[in-house]
């Protein structure tokens, strides 16, 4: 499963095209549209979640509400666009209109400086209109679609927030027991509830000094079974794909797999998972240090990604900078934006992890329909029993 998408942050729409999916896959209006609703709540957000209400609008590639084994075309309106359609028309730009919209100044952190030059542009805003977390909304929305081919095989995917800042546990380990109770309603998601207060001052804080702050996510996929990815490949190998996927959300610069990180000042045997056998369980580990991934394939137990999500690059006080047209020392712009998104890069992470999965199982299992991909499922799961 794959999925491209096209469109800019003002203007009039995101369009998705999610390709890969088995035909007769019921979808979820609803859920997808929490997901998109997810993705925009959160304590520290921005002027521009009080205009935008995102739903999927999907055109093309389901009947009925089942997939029909041809793409899924996904449309997601930008309501913002109407005050800028002046300054964003895809035909017809009103040059007042564009030059009080126009960015010169670049923001350190951000791609605004090497992505005018890489590409030629000299207003920024051809940049960044792009290369905007708006994005991020196509990707919930393809992540949506490959969440309800996942739970066709009893998979789940959630995620919380263990710090903000300073503020919280980076290197909490949460269960999935944890992770299933994390409060869609709470100001920023967290995991452990008691750490909120101080997560919500920090952010306050943030504000008040026109800073921006990151944080930690941890991203799990539950009843994923053995044998996703592959050792053979370096680019088959699973957690590397997982990687790359986390990687490219919007300021998340670091991923580990499980313990990851803190595994690398731990001894060999505080690292690995040991393994059992018996009847009813038959191959086993009763820890999950490695986080459901052993090279590059999956082992039958959850697979927990910790991603680390650095301070959004737009700050209000601003950094730095150089005009461009002048070459003369400037502060960086300031866009309307977040002071932390940690959050919502928590859905994003769900999203792009289903995407992944889902990948993966349509690779291992195939089949044009549910029902075939079912089938060969069944037949695979009755090897693993009797390995």
């Amino acid at each position: 499963m794959k999925f491209t998408s096209a469109g800019e942050s003002h203007g009039p729409q995101l369009t998705i095209i999610v390709t890969g999916m088995p035909a007769g896959v019921r979808l979820d209006r609803a859920r997808i549209n929490s997901d998109l609703a997810r993705r925009q709540h959160g304590y520290g957000r921005g002027g521009r979640m009080k205009i935008e209400h995102d739903e999927a609008e999907i055109v093309g590639g389901i009947r009925g509400g089942e997939t029909l084994g041809s793409p899924v075309a996904i449309v997601i309106r930008n309501l913002d666009h109407e005050n800028w359609q002046p300054a964003m028309d895809p035909w017809t730009v009103d040059a007042a209109e564009a030059e009080k919209r126009r960015v010169r100044s670049p923001r350190p952190g951000h791609v605004d400086l090497v992505g005018g030059m890489k590409y030629d542009r000299h207003d920024l805003r051809d940049v960044l209109e792009r290369a905007s977390a708006r994005e991020t909304a196509s990707r919930v929305a393809a992540g949506a679609i490959a969440k309800e081919l996942l739970r066709q095989f009893g998979i789940e995917i959630r995620s919380g927030v263990v710090s903000v800042g300073s503020a919280g546990d980076s290197e909490y380990s949460p269960t999935w027991e944890e992770l299933s109770a994390v409060d869609e309603g709470s100001p920023l998601r967290a995991i452990k509830i008691e750490h909120e207060a101080a997560m919500t001052e920090a952010v306050d804080a943030a504000r008040e000094a026109g800073e921006t702050l990151g944080g930690t996510i941890v991203i799990a996929a539950h009843g994923v079974p053995t044998g996703l990815g592959s050792y053979v490949q370096w680019t088959e190998k699973l957690d590397g794909r997982i990687g790359q996927a986390i990687l490219s959300i919007h300021a998340v610069n670091a991923v580990a797999i499980g313990d990851g990180v803190a595994g690398a000042r731990r001894i060999g045997s505080e690292v690995h998972d040991p393994i059992y056998f018996n009847e009813q369980r038959r191959y086993h580990r009763v820890t999950n240090r490695a986080g459901g991934l052993e090279g590059g394939v999956t082992n039958g137990q959850d697979v927990v990604v910790r991603a680390f999500m650095k301070p959004i690059s737009t700050l209000r006080r601003g950094l730095p900078s150089v005009d461009i047209e002048t070459r003369e020392p400037h502060r960086s712009q300031w866009e309307r934006s977040d002071v932390t998104a940690v959050p919502a890069c928590g859905v994003v992470c769900e999203a792009m992890l289903a995407i992944v999965l889902a990948d993966a199982m349509r690779e291992k299992f195939g089949g044009d329909s549910l029902a075939e991909m079912k089938r060969n499922y069944d037949a695979y799961l009755a090897q693993l029993r009797a390995f």
